[in-house]
């Protein structure tokens, strides 16, 4: 009988209870093969293995992020493509176990795999620049789709794949007779789970606040390359390629701890990461800037000079001038007005509501605390304005307190979350106004044509409000919206825009209240009464994603259109003289 075959042949009369024992050949180094035989061992490799999968697909997210936003589409294509992984990885880790049962190979794959991680914080980024530019330059639609599937295959599938053979190759070495087949499969998904549970939990609450996405995946890669070493350690060859991964490892962790995503961007006053966004603030000597992604757009700014922002935040202080006693013209300029701002962000809306306005009750709602604790430190955010850690559309639902103004400012680059962008929330910021109260809203993108994102929200709030009217911010894609029920919006605007200028009660000078008298009467012109359509979003139908992406595929055509036509008539070489 050859040393693979378990039982002699039917009615050799030698046949084991096939029942109870199941015997395996493998052959391994003396170490190994011993370390091999502890299931605690085994059991180890599987928790780890299955921290570093959601490890990976967790630190994935955040390396992504500042990119191409954190939206439901990103995280689709992340999962979707781990799973491609993780399949095709558990398809060959079997075949392999079955031919060659040398549990050697699983733990360097497993090597590879901690090795590969380890890189990543010290290329990734890198990686996902040049596809970035390559994809932005080649197709002409659903560049957030094809950039961020590119990067994700790029960058993860790779080591997925290989931490994909972990499992059925542990099944392998593990199940030695079928009485017990069962229990030990389940004691492996068991301590996979386990893994997979803390690998969630740990770099979100814990690594990636605490020490940044770079260093989180040196940790896990350095889990990874300890149990194969551990594993080697009887065993000379084995021994030299630990050596060198533990080296490599060590080269990672002096190159690749640098957390900063914007890396050709030298001279940043602050960069860093909190649970919710990777947060950069940059300064230069007329401004400073506070950006949530190293592609997209500005989410809020200071003038050092104390003038108005130049951007949306200006346009949208008609809405505390529109407010007032819907039964009486004029009353925009009468009384303390309360304002809430759902998206505090650094705090823009409410410092210059205090500068020009004065008299006034603000509260803010910003879900990251990181970025009130920049507010009050980088951006001079007053004292005063009493910020609550929440969920904007959560904290509404919270509390009873009317408002004369509510600024909705939560759509972040190209991420609009869904729950403020339906019927349902409009209503409960409807029911949260004052008679004679005012919503407004930043709305990122401009589409063009029927059908576009702001299409959408604008008929949605249109179904809710009596009186919509919109405004496009000069020189950008921004677009603002004032919504109310009161029929005078646009008589308070222009009574309380005529006492601006006697107004004392800010801290604006008399050359900032001109300034700002001068901004209302372009808005005034500007506004446009917004004729509501049927596109309406609900809680329960929001393709907000897709619409996001239509715009950004429309502002990225418009951006690179002339580089294209440099590559399409001059080539490459024509292409790297233009920039």
């Amino acid at each position: 009988m050859s040393d693979n075959n378990i039982f002699s042949g039917p009615g050799s009369g030698n046949e084991p209870d096939l029942e109870k024992t199941i015997e395996f050949n493998i052959p391994a180094a003396p170490y190994g093969k011993r370390i091999v035989n502890r299931k605690g061992f085994l059991y180890l490799t599987e928790f780890l293995s299955g921290i570093s999968v959601m490890a990976a697909e967790l630190g994935a997210s955040r390396l992504l992020s500042p990119y191409f936003s954190s939206s439901q589409i990103v995280w689709t294509i992340i999962i979707g493509t781990i799973m491609i992984a993780m399949a095709l990885g558990n398809i060959y880790g079997g075949r392999s176990a079955d031919k060659d049962p040398n549990p050697d190979r699983l733990y360097r794959r497993i090597l590879i795999a901690g090795v590969w991680m380890a890189l990543i914080p010290v290329l990734g980024k890198y990686i996902i620049a040049g596809i970035s530019g390559v994809i932005i330059l080649s197709v002409n639609s659903a560049y957030l789709v094809w950039a961020a599937l590119a990067s994700c295959f790029a960058i993860f599938v790779f080591p997925l794949f290989l931490l994909g053979t972990v499992t059925p190759s542990l099944i392998k070495y593990s199940v030695q007779s079928l009485e017990e087949s069962g229990k030990t499969a389940g004691y492996l998904g068991a301590y996979n789970t386990i893994g997979s549970i803390i690998g969630t939990f740990l770099p979100t609450f814990v690594t990636i606040p605490a020490v940044g996405t770079s260093v989180t995946f040196l940790i896990f890669a350095a889990l990874l390359i300890a149990v194969a070493a551990v594993y080697f350690i009887g065993n000379a060859a084995g021994r030299a390629k630990a050596a060198v991964a533990a080296g490599i490892l060590v080269v990672c962790c002096v190159f690749g701890h640098n957390d900063s995503f914007a890396f050709w961007n030298h001279g940043l006053t602050y960069e860093g990461e909190s649970i919710y966004n990777y947060l950069q603030v940059a300064e230069n000597s007329k401004e400073t800037i506070l950006s949530t992604n190293v592609l997209f757009g500005v989410q809020s700014m200071k003038r050092k000079d104390g003038k108005m922002t130049g951007i949306y935040y200006d346009y949208a202080m008609a809405a505390p001038l529109m407010a007032g006693d819907p039964d009486e013209a004029g009353a925009g300029k009468a009384a303390k007005k309360d304002i809430l701002v759902l998206g505090n962000g650094s705090g823009t809306y409410a410092s210059q509501c205090e500068r020009y306005l004065g008299d006034v009750n603000i509260e803010g709602v910003e879900i990251d605390k990181k970025i009130t604790d920049l507010a009050y430190r980088y951006f001079d955010m007053p004292k005063d304005v009493k910020v609550t850690e929440y969920d904007g559309r959560a904290y509404l639902q919270a509390v009873d307190k009317k408002y004369d103004v509510i600024m909705v400012d939560a759509y972040q680059d190209i991420s609009v979350p869904f729950q403020m962008s339906t019927v349902e929330f409009f209503s409960d910021v409807k029911a949260h106004l004052k008679d004679g109260g005012v919503m407004v809203i930043n709305m990122n993108m401009k589409g063009k044509g029927e059908g576009s994102i702001n299409d959408y929200l604008s008929d949605t709030i249109s179904s809710i409000f009596g009186n919509v009217y919109t405004v496009d911010v000069k020189n950008g894609t921004n677009r603002e919206l004032f919504a109310s029920d009161s029929q005078n919006m646009l008589a308070n605007l222009e009574a309380s825009r005529a006492g601006i200028m006697e107004n004392s009660s800010g801290t604006a000078d008399p050359a900032q209240q001109k300034e700002f008298y001068d901004m209302m009467g372009r808005v005034s012109d500007s506004l446009m009464s917004y004729r509501a359509g049927k596109r309406i979003l609900t809680d329960d139908r929001a393709p907000v994603e897709l619409l996001s992406m239509q715009a950004l595929d429309g502002l990225i055509g418009d951006e690179t259109a002339s580089y294209r036509k440099v590559l399409k008539e001059k080539g490459l070489s024509g292409l790297m003289r233009m920039l």
